[in-house]
C-alpha cells in the first residue's frame, strides 16, 4: 500500500518551462554568451542549474559561477512571474493529505526559489519534506535524495510512489526501488517516458488519485 508520494517539482507540480527559458535567455544575453536553441535549454530542465548553464553555454568554472549568480538575481523578476501551478494540483494534494498520505518534493531546484513558488501558490503546507540541490546530494538520476527521505521518514521503498515528468525522475525512483509514475504534460515526451520503465503513466495530475491505493 502506498504510504507516501515523492514529487518532482518543475514540469510535474509547476509549469516552469516558460519562466526557466526566459531567465536562461536573459542570463546568456546579459553575459554576452551565444544563446542556445530553446529545445536544448528545455532538455536540461531537471539538471542542476549550474550544470545546465555550463553545458548550454560551454562555460568554464568561473563563467559557470557568474551565470548561476546572474540567473538567481533575475529569478524574481523573470522566472517567478512566469511560473504557475498545473491545473488540478492543489485539490489533488489536499485530497491526498486528507487521506493521510505523506508528501514530499525532490528537486534539483534550490530551496529559496522552491519555497517562494510554493508559498505564492498556497501549497507549501501540503508537503512534509522538501529535498533540494541545497541538501548536497548527488543529482538525479542518482537515488540519493529518495534514499535520504526513505530513511528519514522510515518508509520502505515499495510503499513509496515517485512522480516526475522526466526520465531523470523515473530512473531515480527505479534505482531506489520505489514505484514510479511519469506525467506526460511536462518536459520529456511520452514515448521517452514509456521507455524509462515507469510503473504508471498519467496525462493529468489528478489521475494520480487513481494510481494510489490507500
Amino acid at each position: 500500500m502506498t504510504q507516501a508520494i515523492f514529487f518532482d517539482f518543475d514540469g510535474t507540480i509547476a509549469d516552469t518551462v516558460n519562466g526557466i527559458l526566459a531567465t536562461m535567455t536573459a542570463t546568456f544575453k546579459e553575459l554576452d554568451i551565444a544563446l542556445p536553441p530553446a529545445e536544448e535549454m528545455r532538455a536540461t530542465i531537471g539538471m542542476l542549474l549550474g550544470d545546465a548553464l555550463q553545458k548550454l553555454g560551454n562555460l568554464d568554472s568561473t563563467q559557470r559561477d557568474l551565470a548561476v549568480k546572474t540567473y538567481q538575481r533575475l529569478f524574481s523578476e523573470v522566472e517567478l512571474p512566469n511560473t504557475k501551478i498545473f491545473e488540478g494540483v492543489e485539490p489533488t494534494l489536499k485530497k491526498l493529505r486528507s487521506k493521510g498520505m505523506k508528501l514530499a518534493i525532490v528537486t534539483s531546484r534550490g530551496i529559496g526559489s522552491l519555497r517562494l513558488i510554493l508559498t505564492k501558490n498556497n501549497i507549501l503546507d501540503c508537503f512534509d519534506e522538501l529535498v533540494t540541490r541545497d541538501n548536497g546530494f548527488k543529482s538525479k538520476p542518482a537515488p540519493d535524495m529518495v534514499n535520504y527521505l526513505l530513511e528519514k521518514m522510515q518508509l520502505a521503498p515499495e510503499d513509496v510512489l515517485v512522480v516526475g515528468d522526466t526520465t531523470f525522475d523515473i530512473d531515480m525512483g527505479n534505482a531506489a526501488g520505489c514505484k514510479t509514475c511519469a506525467v506526460t504534460y511536462g518536459n520529456h515526451p511520452k514515448e521517452k517516458l514509456k521507455a524509462s520503465h515507469c510503473d504508471f503513466l498519467v496525462d493529468n495530475f489528478t489521475e494520480i488519485l487513481n494510481v494510489v491505493k490507500y
